[in-house]
């Protein structure tokens, strides 16, 4: 047993006493000055007081300094003056002499500090005495005090030893164990750990590089927080970094491979993905590791596969023509431009259904792509609801804290204990919630000692967790975590969808590159209509059918069939322009006979509609030429050129109907058209051009009617085919079709001057007649005779031409000029209607012209109202 020291006393110890005494000294000097002491005792302490007083003043006053001390030079040579004589000499003698006065000084003031001392204790004797009696008080009061602590000591070691050391012995056991396990523990986490990079390189030769990267990240995390400081795993996190970006260059490496895999395998294959699974895993991967580069590498991949199949597709098509010699043709582009148009036609179509395959798979692959993207963006949505719910869990769970902590010390568990377990075991358990279990790992033993060992031994084997996992399905792969934000997969899923469109525009595009390459030879502008029809009708499919797959029109290749339908439409105008000018200064203005294919081609659009008849073989040839058209129930006399513009023009709106582009162009070519027949027309007909262009001697009457009938024929059908066009117009491009009614206006303006002149015709005939007339005998006259003979031809030259009525407003206003010149000629001659006999050889002319004139076929109904020629005069 050991003995107790005494302890050190300090100032401190006597602070107490002083405060007691303080006040008490205060009372005693108080009574002091009350109660003064009695005459003798004064008188002897006044004189003990003087003489003690006489005696210390012989000391010197430095010895009573309080910083006196030797060890100062001037103290000590004031002290010992004698210091500074040199004993060498012959005055050893004085020297001697000198210092053993002065030790006899010291020794008397000594002796007088002694005996001032003494007297000082005496009069304190009593006071001393006390102290002393005190002193041996307290030490019998210690010692007793002593005897009552062992007494005490010993009874709390009895204690200790039957109640409470065999309990404290148990709990220590307990916590060595628990140390023990979680040594334990540690070093199986840190077994496993050493085993993470063999098991990370036979990961990534089977191409579980998803695995892979979750071992990494596993790793590095249980680095972090369970085996931070631990000497022989400093270099291991470096490593796994490392590692982690090798990782990353071979999934790109191996996107690469398989996006180059899956775009170029045969086409003919019905599989439209390949290997969904590993197409999964490496999507998941690189959007783990925040790659999200990999849709570049898919568009890149996308242009190659495009130029390929164009390729492909031309090598395999001259292959199979046996006209051209690769051998001499070296170029492939030269090499397809030997193909004519039926082989090369062929070629295209085979190329828009390989690039509609093409399509197929890259939006099957992308739909893969975007689900992923899809999947993740919708876990971060669930984790953070999680998350919101955890911590509103753990608010409630911090109210029930004292009720836990209870709960634990009843166990036998320390307070700290308690608080780190309750905060340290809701991680343990949210981190191995977000883990898988592993197969490999050994499950918690029925004697563990708490829950938090076993959490750690499942966190050390979380590592293990990659390599269970197997792709292959979207769900499986988002329980993994992806450190991506909602806004970098909302932008990552618009680029998928930019991609597939850019898809079907790389496809467009190298479809026009391939128009291109074969229009450099003017091609396609030689393409006749229906050629041209059935290669816009296939690009128009193409472009129908990449937009139903991609969601958005491509506009490369429909600018491309465009551009080409501008050409065509400019060509085919020409062409139809030429050939009907050819036709025009050919046409000798004589009416034609009608074959039975022009009537067909009328009849065809009788019920408004207009399209080019399909040709019966052989039976047009047995039915003879009509000498008029019939078009709904009229008669129209007509040269050949017309008949052939009917045609061109029923052309003009078939090619509208197949091709729709081109509408508001054939519509502008169209007008120019028909203003071009209108004012050629005119000008070899009334301007007489044809006596020039053809060589006819003169422009007769017959080719004058005969153009006026052939421009109402035209005017006929200008309604139907402004309804045609009008119903292929957009509303907003309806304004185009006022140049039919400019057209029309245009065609009855020179339907007018044609009548007029046919009237100007027998107008320069009456005055150049009846300026002769003479009113004498013989009855009728040469004159009338002469005119009548005009008339018949007039009539005989028109009437099977133009309608009866036309006939008869015609000859309405000849007879009003026949009138007017015959009214002339009379007022001239000064023969008025007065019943003389000038006036009965006038009645008699006129009379027989009238006759006549009713004779005519269609004409008896003719008003003539001859009257009007006299003036009554008186």
């Amino acid at each position: 047993m050991c003995v107790p020291r005494n302890p050190q006393i300090s100032k401190e110890h006597f602070t107490v006493y002083q405060q007691e005494i303080s006040q008490r000294e205060k009372i005693h000097e108080r009574c002091k000055n009350i109660c003064p002491p009695k005459d003798t005792f004064d008188r002897t302490l006044l004189h003990t007081h003087d003489k003690s007083r006489t005696d210390l003043e012989q000391v010197p006053k430095i010895f009573m300094k309080p910083d006196f001390a030797l060890d100062d030079s001037l103290t000590f040579n004031s002290v010992l003056p004698w210091s500074h004589f040199n004993t060498a000499g012959g005055k050893g003698n004085r020297d001697a002499a000198s210092s053993k006065l002065l030790q006899e000084k010291l020794s008397h003031y000594l002796d007088i500090v002694e005996v001032n001392i003494a007297h000082q204790i005496s009069l304190r004797s009593e006071a001393f005495f006390h102290a002393m009696t005190s002193q041996h008080e307290l030490q019998d009061y210690l010692k007793k005090t002593s005897q009552a602590v062992k007494m005490l000591r010993d009874k709390i070691a009895q204690i200790d030893k039957v109640m409470c050391e065999g309990s404290l012995h148990i709990l220590r056991l307990a916590l060595t164990r628990n140390n023990c396990v979680k040594v334990y523990n540690k070093l199986k986490l840190m077994a496993t750990v050493h085993q993470t990079q063999p098991t990370v390189q036979v990961l990534l030769s089977t191409s579980e590089f998803v695995g892979a990267l979750d071992l990494i990240a596993t790793t590095q995390e249980v680095l972090q927080q369970e085996l931070q400081g631990i000497h022989s795993f400093r270099h291991l996190g470096s490593q796994l970094c490392e590692l982690e970006k090798l990782i990353d260059k071979m999934m790109i490496a191996e996107f690469s491979t398989y996006s180059h895999s899956d775009l170029n395998r045969p086409l003919e294959d019905d599989c439209q993905i390949l290997e969904e699974e590993r197409l999964i895993s490496l999507v998941f991967g690189l959007l783990k590791q925040r790659k999200l580069n990999f849709l570049e590498i898919y568009s890149e991949e996308m242009i190659i596969t495009a130029k390929n199949i164009i390729k492909q597709c031309v090598i395999n098509k001259v292959s199979q023509i046996e006209d051209i010699d690769t051998d001499v043709v070296l170029k492939l582009a030269d090499q397809m431009r030997m193909l004519n148009f039926p082989q090369w036609f062929d070629l295209l179509t085979d190329i828009f259904s390989k690039f509609t395959i093409f399509l197929q798979r890259v939006k099957a692959t992308l739909n893969i792509i975007h689900s992923v993207v899809l999947s993740v963006l919708d876990k971060n949505q669930r984790t953070r609801e999680l998350e919101e719910i955890s911590q509103q869990k753990n608010a409630a769970k911090d109210n029930s804290l004292d009720t836990e902590v209870a709960y634990l010390i009843h166990e036998g568990m320390f307070i700290s204990d308690a608080f780190s377990e309750s905060e340290l075991t809701p991680i343990a358990i949210d981190s191995t919630s977000q883990r898988n279990a592993s197969p490999n790992s050994e499950p918690c033993s029925s004697d563990s000692v708490s829950e938090p060992e076993c959490t750690t031994d499942s966190s050390s084997s979380k590592e293990q967790i990659s390599s269970s996992v197997t792709p292959g399905a979207v769900d499986i792969m988002v329980n993994e975590d992806v450190k991506l934000t909602d806004l970098e997969l909302g932008k990552l899923a618009n680029n998928i969808q930019e991609l597939l469109y850019s898809a079907s525009d790389i496809c467009h595009d190298r479809a026009v590159k391939f128009l291109m390459s074969r229009a450099k030879d003017g091609f396609l502008e030689k393409l006749n209509s229906t050629e041209f029809i059935s290669l816009s009708r296939l690009m128009e499919t193409f472009i129908l059918e990449t937009e139903q797959i991609c969601g958005r029109k491509s506009m490369s290749l429909l600018g491309a069939l465009q551009s080409q339908a501008n050409k065509f439409v400019n060509r085919f105008h020409e062409e139809r322009k030429t050939k009907l000018s050819l036709l025009l200064d050919n046409e000798r203005w004589k009416q034609a006979d009608v074959p039975a294919e022009f009537q067909d081609l009328v009849d065809s659009i009788s019920d408004g509609k207009i399209a080019l008849p399909e040709k019966k073989s052989g039976a047009t040839e047995d039915r003879k030429p009509a000498e008029v058209l019939t078009v709904e129930g009229q008669q129209y006399a007509v040269v050949g050129t017309v008949l052939l513009l009917i045609r061109i023009i029923l052309e003009y709106c078939q090619c509208v109907d197949n091709i729709p582009s081109v509408t508001t162009d054939m519509l502008t070519r169209l007008s120019d058209l028909l203003k071009y027949f209108n004012s050629r027309s005119c000008q070899l007909v009334l301007g007489a051009g044809a006596l020039q262009v053809v060589g006819l001697k003169t422009i007769t009457t017959k080719n004058l009617a005969l153009s006026s009938r052939c421009l109402q024929l035209i005017v006929h059908y200008i309604p139907v085919i402004r309804a045609h066009f009008e119903a292929r117009l957009q509303p907003k491009q309806y304004s185009m079709l006022r140049h039919f009614d400019h057209i029309t206006k245009d065609y009855h303006d020179h339907i007018a001057e044609i009548s007029a002149k046919l009237v100007a015709i027998m107008d320069s005939l009456f005055d150049k007649l009846l300026s002769k007339y003479e009113v004498k005998a013989p009855v009728p006259s040469a004159c009338f005779r002469n005119i009548c003979k005009q008339m018949a031809k007039m009539h005989e030259a028109i009437f099977d031409l133009l309608p009866e009525e036309q006939t008869q407003m015609l000859f309405l206003r000849i007879n009003a000029s026949y009138k007017l010149h015959l009214k002339k000629q009379l007022s001239h001659l000064n023969v008025i209607n007065d019943g003389g006999p000038q006036n009965g050889l006038v009645t008699a002319d006129v009379a027989f012209y009238t006759g006549n004139l009713q004779a005519l076929k269609g004409l008896k109904d003719l008003d003539l109202n001859m009257a009007e020629i006299w003036e009554q005069k008186r």
